[in-house]
């Protein structure tokens, strides 16, 4: 939604000067709209006096908002404003919530005689729209302090609870056509912004104090001959050593604290070796300062501070990136949802998403996010599931639909029958992958920094023996040689190699909807040469329908179709898909799967059988149908047609061209496996395939030498998607439970796969790319700095840019391309 940017301060309503130009909503010139919010007049539509003048409104709620601006005399909102108001509607949310401890405690803070609260409107669009929030409320008593914001749609307010009530604020606001509702993922976002804000703070002090400890260096650097007059000299040196103090102490407290850690632990890593040479460098020249001696190094310590600084905030933006969809998933659930209070939804009311149950009904407005997981009553509507399943185009939901949490509602309003909610939502399953994922420390990153370990204990050694050698020559330059030794070989690019890279790629993937569970995963999916589908649910729409009923010995149709329903209600099989329509399903007991085979269960006191026709009824004949039976004689054969999913085709050529080799191995029959394969121009298929079979062929492609993918929907796969050598689950259904798999691919589109392989690829040659760097630059660099051709303040410069070079190309990996758009699916024929 367009906004414009509130440049002007609004007149104040007595004054003359109007510099800003008008829109005009509901006049003459624009009849057929509401005069508030300027939507389409209703046949019904609302007439009243405003100002004089007869307006017509779209409902009795914008009609009391533009009477009650009329009254406080603030009109001129209507000649000033750009954009309209929001509707208001003829019915507001009940904000009782709003005044409940929790709810202000999480999202308000306590200041001097009052609480203050952010909370955020999409309708606020102009400057105008400010200026009238920004009247309205401090008309209100309590109101102690306002600040409403038309670029970001944030009103900050401040108020005393004593007087005035939040949630009579907040319906002032409801009323006026700003619905408001609490900014989520706040605590976050604040703890990263002050964590942010924390390090251009040392980044500030470390420059300017670089700067200044740099240009008296250079002054002292440049008395060749010795003619500066000692105090001068030392002058230079207490100023030197006033601006570096806070440079070392300040800026480079986060390497001090480190090596704390790391000594304090009895290891050594990084920091011990940054902030060993810092103090190093300081103290060797605070005492040269104090006895009047030859050299001090204030500006190798200095610079050295602040070229690890600018690194170190690069490798945080690298991490960063990664932790951008956390983030986004905590913003994307909101704070409080409306829910119908009565049955026939009369009543509403806003209560926190804690209080939300199973059954519950709640209404989402056009821009908001949906709470919970439910189904779409009424009428259908578009949600934006970007953040969820890496759709970039909203996607249509007819009544009957699921709904996920933390979608956004694009077109009608609508009203949403719970069936999921907490921890149980698909959002929140996506938040624990995530954080999980991000948590691990895979095999290869705990390699490189086992190995910038013990480089940092052969450096000490090695820099105690340049120490020593240069000592016997020429000990006015041993201390400085050694600094150099130090500095020029700290191998921060060989710890930042790896984890750079990682945590980069790892981002890429979740922008694109595939979330790496497991840390070495993405190091095995880089060296994939041949990839096993499963079918049904996967190479599938997981949308089957029922085609063709035919029964046998007398039994009915209906009745049949009543027996299979109710083997398949409670399975999480994409095949129950295709009887979800039967109605008057009864009761079935003691169902359980026979993997490979189907399901069986009592129904209406018989034992029934649903699964190809050698289990279901004895037959020989395998002809890929569902079959019924009692296990000896069939009941019924059940015709069922799947469709590709959109982009499988696409996907397998994707893989394919990348020198992948395909295959698909199915429990389904022979011919609806050939058929599939066929359409989607995969060679090799195997058909009858139950899960250890399908592991059987994985451990034979395994033996035979390849590294194999399983790219499963979760449902009885387990042994073979924790077998193979890397795993991807669809989200449908089960899979996002599916802790086998090494990646799940969150949304419908197969695409992913082919790009999520082409990233890995990538990743593995940047890191390969940054290790080899890493390691020759240090070759390099040693055998200079440790001849003497190499100043401290050179050193520092050539190991920040070696540290800068490695996460700079780390960072290439962020630019991942957008997922391939679909093209249109045609169904298989029938059999």
């Amino acid at each position: 939604m367009e906004r414009s940017a509130p440049a002007m301060r609004m007149p104040d309503p007595h004054s003359s000067a109007v510099p800003v130009p008008t829109y005009a909503v509901g006049t003459n010139a624009d009849a057929g709209t509401c005069y508030h919010c300027g939507e389409p007049l209703p046949q019904a539509a609302t007439t009243a006096s405003v100002g004089g003048h007869a307006r017509s409104f779209c409902c009795t709620g914008c009609t009391a908002a533009a009477q009650w601006i009329a009254g406080a005399a603030l009109e001129d909102y209507y000649r000033l404003r750009q954009s309209p108001a929001g509707q208001v509607g003829t019915e507001l949310p009940d904000y009782a919530a709003f005044d409940r401890d929790a709810v202000q405690a999480e999202h308000g803070l306590g200041i001097d005689g009052g609480r203050e609260i952010t909370v955020l409107t999409d309708a606020m669009r102009c400057a105008a729209c400010a200026w009238l929030i920004d009247r309205a409320l401090r008309r209100e008593p309590g109101v102690l302090d306002i600040t409403a914001n038309a670029i970001t749609g944030r009103i900050r307010l401040a108020w005393d609870p004593g007087q005035v009530s939040l949630s009579t604020l907040m319906a002032r606001l409801a009323a006026l056509g700003y619905r408001p509702w609490l900014a989520t993922g706040e605590a976050r976002e604040a703890a990263r912004r002050r964590e942010r804000n924390r390090w251009l703070m040392r980044l500030g002090v470390a420059g300017l104090g670089a700067i200044q400890a740099m240009m008296l260096a250079e002054a002292l650097y440049l008395d060749t001959t010795g003619s500066m007059p000692v105090p001068t000299r030392d002058f230079f040196r207490w100023l030197t050593f006033l601006v570096s103090t806070p440079v070392v102490f300040y800026s480079g407290w986060p390497f001090l604290e480190g090596m704390w850690r790391e000594l304090h632990g009895r290891t050594l890593g990084m920091d011990t070796l940054i902030g060993g040479s810092t103090l190093l460098a300081y103290f060797a020249s605070v005492l040269e300062t104090v006895r009047g001696g030859v050299h001090v190094w204030y500006d190798a310590a200095v610079m050295f501070v602040l070229l690890l600084l600018i690194a170190r905030m690069l490798e945080q933006r690298a991490r960063g990136i990664a932790s951008a969809q956390v983030d986004a998933l905590a913003r994307a659930r909101p704070a409080l949802a409306t829910r119908e209070r009565d049955r026939d939804g009369t009543g509403l009311e806003q209560v926190p998403l804690a209080e939300l149950a199973p059954g519950d009904v709640v209404r989402v407005a056009p821009g908001e996010a949906v709470p919970a997981d439910g189904v779409l009553l009424d009428h259908s509507s578009s949600f934006d599931e970007a953040l969820l399943t890496g759709e970039s185009e909203p996607v249509s939901r007819q009544p009957g639909d699921t709904v996920l949490a933390g979608s956004h509602c694009r077109e009608r309003p609508a009203r949403i029958r719970l069936t999921r909610t907490g921890n149980d939502t698909r959002l929140s399953q996506l938040v624990q992958l995530v954080e999980r994922a991000q948590a691990a420390r895979p095999p290869l990153v705990r390699a490189s920094e086992r190995i910038a370990g013990w480089f940092v204990g052969a450096l000490l050694l090695s820099a105690a023996a340049v120490y020593a050698w240069w000592h016997l020559h020429e000990p006015s330059r041993a201390l400085e040689v050694t600094l150099a030794v130090l500095v020029v070989s700290c191998p921060c690019a060989l710890s930042l190699a790896v984890p750079a890279a990682l945590t980069t790629a790892h981002g890429a993937l979740a922008r694109i909807g595939v979330l790496a569970l497991h840390g070495e995963a993405l190091e095995a999916l880089a060296g994939v040469d041949r990839a096993v589908f499963d079918k049904t649910g996967t190479l599938s729409d997981g949308r089957p329908v029922l085609q063709q009923v035919q029964t046998f010995g007398g039994a009915a149709p209906d009745e049949a179709l009543r027996i299979a329903a109710a083997l398949e209600r409670d399975s999480r099989h994409p095949l129950a898909h295709a009887f979800a329509h039967v109605a008057d399903v009864p009761p079935a007991s003691g169902v359980r799967l026979e993997p490979g085979a189907g399901l069986r269960g009592n129904v209406d006191g018989r034992e029934w059988r649903l699964g190809h026709a050698a289990f279901a009824c004895r037959r020989r004949d395998d002809d890929g149908a569902l079959w019924l039976g009692d296990g000896v004689r069939a009941a019924a054969r059940f015709e069922i047609r799947e469709t590709p999913r959109a982009d499988a085709a696409e996907a397998i050529t994707g893989l394919q061209a990348q020198g992948i080799g395909v295959e698909i191995c199915s429990g389904d029959g022979e011919t609806k496996v050939a058929r599939f394969a066929a359409a989607l121009g995969v060679g090799q298929a195997r058909a009858r395939q139950a899960p250890e079979r399908k592991l059987s062929r994985v451990r034979e492609l395994q033996h035979a030498g390849h590294v194999v993918a399983m790219v499963g929907d979760g449902l009885n796969d387990a042994p073979v998607l924790a077998g193979a050598d890397v795993s991807l689950a669809m989200a449908d259904g089960a899979a996002l439970a599916q802790r086998a798999a090494d990646f799940v691919v969150t949304g419908p589109s197969l695409a992913r796969i082919p790009q999520a392989v082409a990233l890995a690829r990538r990743t593995r040659k940047v890191i390969r790319q940054n290790l080899a760097w890493a390691l020759g630059y240090n070759l390099l660099a040693w055998p200079l700095a440790a001849s003497g051709h190499v100043t401290p303040w050179l050193a520092a410069l050539g190991m920040a840019l070696s540290s800068l070079l490695v996460t700079l190309n780390a960072l290439r990996l962020a630019r991942s391309p957008d997922p391939p758009r679909p093209a249109a699916a045609a169904a298989l024929p029938a059999s």
